[in-house]
């Protein structure tokens, strides 16, 4: 079937034979059990990052219906299992300590990476080092102790976009971890071109509408299992509430990022012939726009009034921000630099209004 259907039926095959039509939310942190020598021997598999029929035993060793998302987010990115975390740190953090506890804590990566990704990677508070490299030097970079090379493509906030088969051929036997919340499985599904982790921060697309914050994994059954086990001890669960609202989500992705990245290429093109706007950064797919103004980029991001002036991205409204400011401050301007992301340099995530009235704001501002 097509994605667009996929993403409509995905972690919901079973309800009509349930007589339910809308997905059952269950908010139980517990659930009773009136054989404990049988729970016990349940309990033994799930520690092990397993999955065992019925009930969970406990809210930190899953949830039935943050399982329908994690089954659906791995079946739209063609891969064997999805795990979700708290946040789409909380998954990247358990992505390195998984690296870290199989005693391969080295990790290869390619900036530019979203502001926290790479404050996390070079602070070692996992116990991770990190070799940064371009694309094509990756191999030369990989030592015995490498678990892991991780690329982000479309980058954030540059959108520089990296081939990821010819990166995964690269890696060798490394496992390639692939940040895809900008360009979600519509887009582009990593695992398809050798990737064998799939990350998503669902807060941005996935959720869609700015009210959910959550992580997940896409990948295979081995690698899930251990990230369980790692969710388990850490505690860095999805809610049930969340879940459910990013299965929501799912069903109308496609819709959205079609629409969305229409606009946006609207957008781009009328960007890069303002004059107010030195450089545009548009791949030509997604609703993201990245471009640099010849003036102050703050006046921009006050005189906007239909745009929303926020951190984060994917929502149904469109929403600007200074990446040198907000979502890549942390990093050393040095560093900033050195991958593209100028003090210039605005990020927009492009909404589902229509692109008229987007333009007229978007114009307004630059002029100011």
């Amino acid at each position: 079937m097509e994605l667009s259907t996929r993403a409509v039926h995905a972690g919901r095959d079973d309800l009509a034979d349930l007589g339910v039509h809308a997905v059952p939310l269950d908010l139980s942190t517990t659930y009773p059990a009136r054989d404990s020598r049988a729970e016990a021997a349940r309990l033994d598999v799930l520690s092990t990052g397993a999955t065992v029929p019925g009930m969970p035993v406990y809210g930190r060793l899953g949830n039935p219906t943050v399982a329908r998302f994690e089954a659906a987010l791995a079946e739209l990115e063609a891969c064997e299992a999805g795990v979700a975390f708290a946040s789409g740190m909380a998954a990247l953090s358990a992505c390195l300590l998984a690296s870290v506890a199989a005693g391969r804590p080295h990790v290869v990566a390619i900036r530019p990476l979203y502001g926290t990704s790479d404050h996390l990677l070079g602070s070692n508070l996992l116990g991770n080092t990190v070799t940064w490299a371009a694309p094509g030097e990756v191999g030369a970079a990989l030592r015995a102790d490498t678990g892991l090379v991780i690329v982000e493509s479309p980058a954030n906030p540059t959108l520089a976009e990296v081939d990821v088969a010819a990166l995964a051929a690269e890696c060798g036997d490394v496992p390639l971890l692939v940040d895809n919340t900008f360009a979600t499985p519509v887009l582009q599904r990593p695992a398809t071109l050798g990737a064998r982790i799939v990350l998503h921060s669902a807060t941005k697309f996935l959720g869609g509408h700015g009210d959910v914050l959550g992580g997940v994994v896409a990948t295979t059954e081995e690698y899930a299992r251990t990230l369980r086990q790692i969710r388990f001890v850490t505690g860095a669960v999805l809610h049930p509430l969340a879940g459910y609202l990013l299965l929501r989500g799912l069903s109308t992705l496609p819709v959205r990022i079609r629409a969305a990245s229409a606009t946006a290429a609207v957008l781009a093109e009328r960007l890069r012939s303002h004059p107010a706007v030195s450089r545009v950064h548009y791949p030509g797919r997604g609703a993201l726009v990245s471009f640099e103004v010849t003036g102050d980029p703050h006046a921009v991001i006050a005189a906007v009034r239909l745009i929303t002036p926020a951190v984060s991205l994917g929502s149904v409204d469109t929403l600007i921000q200074h990446p040198g400011s907000i979502s890549h401050h942390i990093m050393d301007p040095a560093d900033r630099a050195d991958v593209g992301i100028s003090e210039r340099l605005l990020r927009m995530s492009v909404g589902l209004e229509d692109a008229e009235d987007l333009w007229d704001d978007l114009d307004k501002a630059l002029h100011a």
